[in-house]
């Protein structure tokens, strides 16, 4: 159970800050909410208080995590298909598993490949989410703002 204040990461959304603990009705139905304001884009989401697994709510990485994360950013990139529909689909289940340590990885192989060949609109469109998902959890983790953590991530995958 989270309580207010506490920095968690919701999967394909990004990390947030609980500010409230609520019960709502929905279709009839009560139950409690997390209220969680993210960083970036200044967004409200509310994540049922019971379904936090199921969904993969977790806590923000900690500081040795944050390294881990850094050093495979600043990592050759991994082997990838050649095939688009292939590697699209690999790189979503990574995201999709909430993981800081794959979405990392994922940004770094897509920055690296679009240095080297280019990207095809729907691995932009990827990376752009990935990146987001990962500074808006080095924001919170680091506590840096968001181009610190943009400039970061940018600078360690380029290399």
């Amino acid at each position: 159970m989270f309580k207010v204040g506490d920095k968690v990461v919701y999967p394909m959304h990004g990390a947030g800050v609980i500010e409230a603990i609520e019960e709502r009705e929905f279709l009839g139905e009560k139950r409690q909410y997390y209220v969680m304001r993210m960083p970036i884009g200044d967004m409200k989401v509310m994540v049922p208080t019971d379904s936090t697994e199921e969904v993969g709510l977790r806590r923000v990485m900690s500081r040795d995590d944050v390294e881990q994360v850094l050093s495979i950013l600043k990592s050759k990139r991994t082997k990838m298909s050649n095939n688009w529909n292939r590697r699209y689909r690999a790189n979503m289940e990574k995201i999709k598993s909430g993981s800081a340590f794959e979405v990392a990885e994922v940004v770094r192989n897509l920055i690296q490949r679009e240095q080297e060949k280019g990207l095809s609109s729907g691995e932009k469109k990827m990376l752009d989410s990935a990146r987001q998902i990962l500074v808006s959890e080095l924001v919170l983790a680091q506590n840096i703002d968001e181009e610190e953590a943009e400039s970061l991530v940018d600078q360690l995958a380029a290399n």
